[in-house]
């Protein structure tokens, strides 16, 4: 059974400058994958020559995206959240992922998304 787990970043950017990278298919293949098409709310994510869709099924603006798997036949949860937290008292910019992995595999879930927030930060300039 896989189970969820929470990451959290601090980015120091705009809200929308992020959010644009998280809910668009420009920014998401700018660090989260190779190549992003969309029809409609179904995303294509392309690595390598793999492809894996995820439909669109919450989006709040400059504060949170879910997509949720496709192509599964998992009857549990499997979607993968970006928020963005603004803290109060300091100001800086959070972003929390959830998303859900067999405990097994929780290590190198992790471990990818480290690398993609790199990613992410290069594309940001920060």
């Amino acid at each position: 059974m896989k189970e969820k787990y929470e990451l959290e970043y601090t980015l120091n950017c705009s809200p929308k400058v992020l959010f644009s990278r998280l809910s668009t298919p420009e920014g998401l293949s700018e660090w989260f994958a190779d190549n992003v098409n969309v029809e409609g709310d179904i995303f294509t994510f392309i690595w390598n020559k793999s492809e894996i869709r995820a439909r669109l099924i919450a989006l709040k603006e400059n504060k949170f995206v879910r997509f949720e798997w496709l192509d599964n036949d998992e009857t549990e949860s499997n979607y993968f959240e970006f928020s963005i937290i603004i803290e109060e008292i300091s100001g800086s910019l959070a972003l929390i992922i959830t998303d859900f992995t067999e405990a097994e595999e929780k290590e190198d879930a992790i471990s990818l998304w480290d690398s993609q927030i790199a990613d992410l930060k290069r594309v940001l300039g920060i």
